[in-house]
């Protein structure tokens, strides 16, 4: 809910760009931070620092704020950053109701969400910064239009998207996020520390609009299979945490379920990818 409030700042200051790349987050050494951030004259950035604990906004005129992340309500944070943000004379105004989950609460009457636990954000962080590298490696061997790998807060997932260059299908009942995400014919890949009917960490592979056959798919590595309710590949963390290279178990993940959606959904391979060394 946290990351709501500092995304919900984002979307109200960035321009929106495809797919709402816009407002994700990025990975940082010290945690995840925020695009620049421009009001005015000035530009800033807003971080969560998983290494010090602390929510750090750093402005372009050498001011700084900060508070500390620790257990509290959604609504006292939600207050604290506001009154930070107006302390440094960067008040904003967004719409302050989280996004992308069941039942939201308002930012400031939620007093339900009050934990903070460090050793388990450390832990979901230092995850983070071992994935990404891999996608990255996976991200630049394609040349079509692809996504960086950046983290939506709202699903709360570290993500890579190809895309095929075809538009898709209009899905206009799922709404305005869903509609602007899935325009276009799209494979992603990524990871998230479970919610629904899958209550563990994982990496997932799916295709906007799903090929026929591709739930029938034979991927790599074993650990993986088809989550029928979700309409993904499912691959546990822990299966790669505990393997002898999790490194290359990923990265067989990556490549044998974007395979099997780019061949069964007929895009132009030669094209979007970069050749093979020899």
């Amino acid at each position: 809910m946290w990351t709501q409030v500092v995304g919900k700042i984002t979307l109200a200051l960035t321009p929106r760009s495809n797919h709402f790349w816009n407002v994700a987050m990025h990975l940082g050494s010290r945690g995840l931070v925020t695009p620049l951030l421009t009001q005015g004259a000035r530009s800033f950035r807003i971080e969560f620092d998983f290494l010090s604990h602390e929510l750090v906004i750093v402005c372009s005129d050498g001011s700084t704020g900060s508070i500390p992340l620790e257990p509290m309500t959604v609504t006292d944070f939600y207050h604290r950053v506001r009154a930070e943000l107006k302390n440094m004379e960067l008040e904003v105004k967004f719409w302050p109701v989280p996004v992308e989950i069941p039942d939201p609460i308002p930012f400031a009457e939620d007093t339900l969400h009050a934990s903070y636990e460090r050793s388990m954000v450390e832990a979901f962080w230092r995850a983070l910064l071992f994935i990404k590298p891999v996608m990255e490696e996976f991200r630049c061997e394609f040349l079509g239009k692809c996504s960086p790998v950046h983290f939506f807060w709202g699903s709360f997932d570290l993500a890579v998207s190809r895309f095929s260059g075809k538009t898709a299908p209009a899905r206009p009942e799922m709404g305005s996020i869903y509609a602007e995400s899935y325009s276009h014919e799209v494979i992603s890949h990524g990871f998230w520390p479970g919610s629904g009917p899958l209550q563990e960490p994982a990496f997932y592979a799916y295709c906007v609009p799903p090929p026929t056959g591709f739930a029938e798919s034979h991927v790599s590595p074993a650990g993986a299979y088809y989550h029928r309710e979700l309409g993904e590949f499912i691959l546990p963390y822990e299966s790669v945490r505990t393997s002898d290279n999790p490194a290359l178990e990923l990265r067989e993940f990556l490549d044998s379920t974007y395979e099997a959606a780019a061949n069964k959904a007929g895009w132009d391979r030669q094209s979007l990818e970069r050749p093979l060394k020899s």
